[in-house]
């Protein structure tokens, strides 16, 4: 009997039940809205009053004061009550007696929060809508460092945003990157878990290009009816890491030092070197004095040499002066020597001639 029994498997589910919810063809991931004609609350309303709060920052404060209006407006559609206090800086939302869907004061929390993130008003309003679901990813302890933390943060956003542009049209989400959260709002349960992934594997140093990389192919991959329900690993890239040889420093010729069993000497402190000069027993007037006198006979020295160099430069002959050149020959008059003695001889010539009228111009041009 012993043996039969020990041969036979126990049955763990000896007294499970087959529950309505456990099958297949049940699609848990539906969003089925709610209806306030066919789905009614027993005893017609909720039997307690729920609120949730949000606190805002400071410079929060402007905006939200100006789009309150927008957010009553889309609150009381969904028969939820709306609060604004500035003086402690916080929103709050509860249900009243006419709510009739226990899931709405769910998304009105949520709302709040996305507002309080700086996602704009019309944004933040589609998340009433059963359709759409967000995500807030805090990233502000991932990294302790704060500029490596910055600058993987910006790595996120790319430049002008065209990696954060290209998330978002991949997972098919809205991202916003503010202070220590990453906000995102989607209308699947998947792209929000994709986009949040990638957030995280940036901020622990894994650049988001390669996520985006295997997104988009596994986005083609979906779109082909063969290959839907297959495995995309061979279609995959596969990023492993490399390390890079580094260049060893080149090996400068040390020589040897002969081997010492003693210490170096020890290098005299700032008071030791007073103690020597006989400045440590000086009063501080005497040493500002003694400061002032040492500045005073270097600016003697620098101002006697600076004056040397002058009469050095002084001493030196003056150079010659370039010759002017027309068309890259000398200039005829500097070349040419004028004669005097045989000048003086023709205006001799001239004067014991006759009238001034018999002259001619040649005879006073050599």
């Amino acid at each position: 009997m012993s043996t039969s029994t020990a041969s036979q498997p126990k049955n763990h589910k000896k007294y499970r039940r087959d529950k309505p919810w456990d099958n297949d063809e049940i699609d848990h991931w539906k969003n089925i809205p709610w209806d306030d004609e066919k789905d009614k609350l027993p005893g017609g309303r909720l039997l307690e009053e729920s609120s949730f709060a949000s606190l805002f920052p400071k410079y929060r404060e402007n905006y939200l004061r100006q789009v309150w209006p927008v957010v009553t407006k889309a609150l009381d559609a969904k028969k939820i009550a709306c609060e604004l206090n500035l003086i402690e800086g916080s929103m709050t939302v509860r249900t009243t007696s006419k709510t009739s869907d226990p899931f709405i004061i769910l998304k009105a929390r949520d709302l709040l929060k996305l507002l309080a993130r700086s996602i704009p008003v019309a944004q933040a309003v589609k998340i009433l809508n059963d359709e759409w679901v967000c995500d807030i990813v805090k990233i502000g302890g991932l990294v302790r460092n704060k500029e490596r933390f910055v600058k993987r943060r910006q790595r996120l956003v790319g430049h002008e945003g065209s990696t954060l542009k290209a998330l978002e049209l991949v997972t098919g989400c809205f991202i916003l990157v503010q202070g220590n959260t990453v906000s995102m709002m989607g209308e699947s349960y998947k792209g929000l878990k994709q986009a949040r992934q990638v957030v995280i594997d940036c901020m622990n140093n894994v650049h988001p290009i390669y996520h985006i990389k295997r997104l988009m192919i596994m986005k083609e991959l979906a779109k082909d009816e063969k290959l839907k329900d297959e495995d995309w690993t061979r279609f995959l890239p596969k990023f492993a890491k490399k390390n890079v040889p580094r260049r060893k420093p080149t090996k400068t010729n040390k020589k040897d030092k002969a081997y010492t069993p003693f210490p170096p000497a020890q290098t005299p402190r700032k008071v030791d070197m007073q103690l020597e000069t006989g400045e440590y027993f000086a009063t501080e007037e005497q040493r500002k004095a003694q400061k002032l006198a040492v500045k005073k006979q270097e600016a003697k020295q620098k101002s006697m040499q600076k004056r040397k160099e002058r009469e050095k430069e002084e001493e030196r002959a003056p150079k010659k002066a370039k010759r002017d050149k027309v068309d890259g020959k000398e200039d005829s008059t500097n070349q040419r020597d004028v004669d005097l003695l045989s000048f003086k001889e023709k205006m001799n010539n001239c004067r014991s001639a006759g009238s001034p009228k018999a002259r001619k111009v040649s005879d006073f041009i050599h």
